[in-house]
């Protein structure tokens, strides 16, 4: 007997909208290179000062005023920015305006974007990696991956590192008053390691990071910032940095991208002082895939398939944990690397601090 399938009866309200919003998709997936543009150009900084024309926005910038113009059509219809039809001019909002120009906001959103165009970039590489089940190492990416990522995690460590995640693991603030040797492990450009140094001048720092460009400017970075002299920034990878007998070990935002994140855990332990301390900060998420559907969830799921997990397909092991792993997932790879104590002691919307030990 042939069974016959039922074509599925097609709700065209349903097709209608679902249409409208990829045309919303595709308007903001073009907003992220204008939000990089505007910041670039400095079209956000200038328009903080107060409503423009696109004429005036083109002047005050050096730049077309074909581009000032169209660039303020998009940012309007986008909600980024308002416009007056009697005036012909354009505000930034205040709010805006926050997230947009001011680097000290807890809201500060331009590395964001930066990251998030630098990853698009790098799309015909990560098909080709996909397709030939492969890896696509982090210092392969486009210098805007690299850029973005620390203007993005710098203003989450600004608001919240030292005033809160620090404090909220035992007695860890108390040893960095006091002197502690700390290493900070998948350091980048250095934000997290600056930061802490600059808040505990008893305590003396190194940052490793196996991508020897991010330690050049993190070490740049240091020396702008005056703290140069009791921090230091090594090349070497995170299951073989040198050192032992560190009060406090660090891991910002890194742990998922790693090849070996058991690996890495095994040489953070042995080289952890036994009543030392471990602080990962990872992504938020949580332990199902149901847990993460949600905007933030939806980010990271995007920067995990075309950022994370390609970079730790490339490194040895390749275990590829993923932006949205999850704290019981966390738990196992740390556990295998021979810790015992483990606690989710902090979040934002955007982090999850973990305290480890021994």
């Amino acid at each position: 007997m042939t069974v016959q399938q039922q074509t599925p009866t097609l709700d065209v309200d349903k097709l209608m909208a679902f249409v409208f919003k990829a045309v919303d998709e595709v308007g903001a997936t073009l907003n992220t290179a204008l939000v990089v543009l505007g910041d670039k150009l400095g079209y956000y900084t200038t328009m903080a000062s107060g409503p423009v024309t696109p004429a005036q926005l083109a002047e005050a910038t050096a730049t077309g005023e074909p581009y000032a113009r169209e660039w303020l059509g998009a940012q309007a219809a986008g909600g980024y920015v308002e416009y007056d039809a009697t005036t012909g001019r354009y505000t930034l909002p205040p709010e805006q305006r926050a997230a947009l120009t001011d680097p000290n906001s807890p809201a500060y959103l331009p590395g964001f974007f930066q990251i998030a165009l630098g990853t698009t970039h790098d799309i015909d590489d990560v098909l080709a990696a996909a397709r030939s089940q492969a890896g696509l190492g982090w210092h392969e990416h486009h210098a805007d991956v690299h850029d973005g990522c620390e203007r993005f995690f710098r203003t989450m460590y600004n608001a919240h590192l030292v005033g809160e995640w620090l404090p909220a693991m035992d007695g860890v603030v108390d040893k960095l008053e006091r002197g502690a040797s700390v290493a900070d492990v998948g350091c980048g450009h250095g934000a997290s390691t600056i930061i802490m140094a600059q808040a505990f001048p008893s305590s003396t720092f190194t940052g490793f990071d196996y991508h020897p460009a991010s330690i050049d400017t993190a070490r740049q970075r240091a020396a702008e910032a005056g703290v140069g002299e009791r921090v230091r920034f090594e090349v070497a990878s995170a299951t073989a940095f040198p050192g032992t007998g560190f009060d406090l070990v660090t891991t910002f935002d890194a742990l998922h991208d790693m090849g070996d994140p058991v690996g890495a855990a095994r040489h953070v332990h042995d080289a952890m002082a036994s009543d030392g301390t471990w602080m990962v900060v990872e992504p938020m998420a949580g332990d199902t895939v149901s847990d993460n559907l949600n905007p933030v969830g939806r980010a990271y799921y995007g920067f995990s398939t075309l950022l994370c997990t390609p970079s730790s397909l490339a490194q040895d092991v390749g275990l590829a944990l993923g932006t949205q792993a999850g704290p019981a997932r966390i738990r196992e790879v740390v556990a295998a690397g021979g810790f015992t104590r483990f606690a989710s002691v902090a979040e934002t919307p955007f982090n999850r601090v973990l305290e480890i030990r021994w």
